[in-house]
């Protein structure tokens, strides 16, 4: 009923989306945890319980996936979740130089532990304003 409901205006026009929910709704992010809960449970949890990955972790729409290379692939990953839904994409950003951010964290995979560190953008200046 709720999403039957779902009405948005721009520049004085009134839509209604064919599917999802606005961005802009107090809902959309209620609808989404659900949407991406449901997910998790059918389809991430049976590949932990196999162990064709070893780790998953989510926050909001940020996914952290460790794999173990000799039993599956970033294109098998990516191959799967897009054949989960056909307005689902996932954007990987593999590991590089032993290194992968998530979130605000850096890590540094030296066998056998992982070093944290604050991640910092390429471009950052390290500058701040007196305010």
């Amino acid at each position: 009923m709720i999403l039957n409901q779902n009405y948005f205006t721009y520049q004085d026009q009134i839509y209604r989306p064919t599917k999802g929910v606005a961005m802009v709704s107090p809902i959309s992010g209620l609808i989404a945890e659900i949407h991406l809960q449901s997910l998790e449970r059918t389809h991430i949890k049976p590949l932990l319980d196999i162990k064709s990955i070893i780790f998953y972790t989510r926050y909001i729409y940020d996914i952290l996936i460790i794999y173990d290379t000799t039993h599956i692939n970033l294109d098998t990953i990516n191959h799967y979740t897009n054949t989960i839904k056909n307005n689902f994409e996932l954007c990987p950003t593999p590991e590089q130089n032993n290194k992968f951010s998530f979130l605000y964290l850096e890590f540094t995979r030296n066998t056998p532990h992982l070093e944290i560190d604050i991640f910092r953008k390429p471009t950052t200046t390290d500058t701040t304003i007196c305010y």
